[in-house]
């Protein structure tokens, strides 16, 4: 009896791999970006060499967590987005759906309003991504 060819399984990170990257192609000042899950696991990079991935991914979860309460106390309402701005450049965390979050690293430079206005719709299309439902292999 042949086997059957198992369906091939959808990993979504590499999708959101492309995401990130196709953000960093539109704005140039952009230094890194970072998917994490919201328990600080690491989903997908894009960082320089000088960020450790996993660290980022943790200490974002944190600060995810803590806007989130922040909003709740202070609004009642659900987390979008938290702005850090530094000395050397910005640090802007999105949510990714309910489970995860865009991070994005960029310059001083950068245009804070275009910033926003290419990360929000990858931030969504990293929760598609994310939320889709994978196919699965079954033997036959």
């Amino acid at each position: 009896m042949a086997k059957r060819a198992a369906p091939a399984v959808r990993l979504p990170e590499a999708e959101v791999t492309a995401e990130l990257k196709l953000l960093r192609a539109r704005i140039p000042q952009l230094t890194g970006t970072l998917v994490a899950s919201a328990d600080g696991l690491l989903i997908a990079h894009d960082l320089p060499g000088s960020v450790e991935p996993s660290g980022m991914a943790a200490v974002t979860a944190t600060g995810l967590s803590l806007a989130h309460r922040i909003a709740q106390t202070a609004h009642g309402g659900a987390f979008h987005e938290v702005v850090i701005r530094g000395v050397d450049g910005y640090v802007v965390i999105y949510a990714a759906g309910p489970t995860a979050s865009l991070t994005v690293l960029a310059g001083p430079a950068v245009n804070v309003g275009r910033l926003h206005l290419e990360s929000r719709p990858a931030a969504r299309a990293i929760a598609a991504h994310l939320t889709e439902p994978r196919k699965t292999n079954h033997r036959t």
